[in-house]
């Protein structure tokens, strides 16, 4: 039998976090999809569970700026003592202008961010100073990098979406097109992107706290049947629905 930490049960990780987000301002809101800044206190070493999205995050601690590509599954951190961290979320194909290369090169990988940007990281991270950070290198618009924003964000707003054929010819793109598209520019392939998306409607339902017919739901998101839904489920976040569910 595992047992969990009762830190992670029904919310009570908020006890122990702070979270603030922040818009980006106008010059920058085609590449940055928003900021956030989390700090925490745990007077034992707590395991965070961190659950992927096709964004990539520029990530300032301890002095230190690091740039993390799109990652393909769940990861765990360990938080201990007192600790913060501001990062910049990057709207999907919002850095490959930046960048300069495939996306897709920084996937399930980090670097040093002085490999991208020549400016030295800011002492005391904030919207303003990281900001001033983004502009040391700001790219010309791309208008590829807003077509893969855009088709990342159609996969997000309609659930009818489960299948990459559909996706390209919504996109107006082969299927070949749209796989060039999101190697190139989002950094994971849009069979990922739609089970993420599709999964996240899962998330959507456990919240709601009403009763979830399982059947049902996997017939609606293009599964064969529940059993796959949850096998999907687990591999992306790590634990099963049930499981999920319980921290919220």
């Amino acid at each position: 039998m595992v047992i969990r930490d009762e830190r992670e049960l029904a919310g009570a990780w908020t006890r122990f976090q702070r979270h603030t987000v922040a818009a980006p301002s106008p010059d920058l809101a085609r590449y940055v999809e928003r900021y956030w800044m989390v700090s925490w206190h745990y007077e034992k070493p707590y395991r965070q569970l961190i659950v992927p999205y096709p964004n990539v995050h520029l990530t300032f601690t301890g002095g230190a700026a690091t740039v993390r590509g799109v990652s393909s599954r769940h990861q765990h951190r360990v938080l201990a003592g007192d600790g913060s961290v501001f990062g910049v979320v990057f709207r999907p194909g919002g850095f490959r202008p930046f960048l300069g290369a495939p996306v897709s090169t920084l996937t399930d990988r980090s670097v040093p961010a002085r490999a991208v940007f020549p400016a030295e990281p800011p002492a005391r991270p904030d919207a303003v100073t990281v900001e001033r950070y983004l502009r040391t290198r700001l790219p010309e618009p791309d208008p590829r990098a807003a077509q893969a924003a855009a088709v990342v964000a159609d996969i997000a707003a309609t659930p009818g979406l489960h299948r990459v054929d559909m996706v390209a010819r919504t996109a107006g793109l082969t299927v070949r097109g749209l796989q060039r598209l999101f190697a190139e520019y989002v950094g994971i392939g849009p069979k990922w992107v739609i089970r993420r998306y599709r999964l996240h409607e899962v998330t959507e339902r456990l919240a709601s706290g009403g009763p979830v017919d399982w059947a049902g739901l996997a017939a609606d998101l293009g599964y064969a049947d529940q059993a796959h839904l949850v096998r999907d489920f687990t591999k992306m976040f790590g634990e099963p629905p049930t499981w999920y569910a319980a921290r919220y």
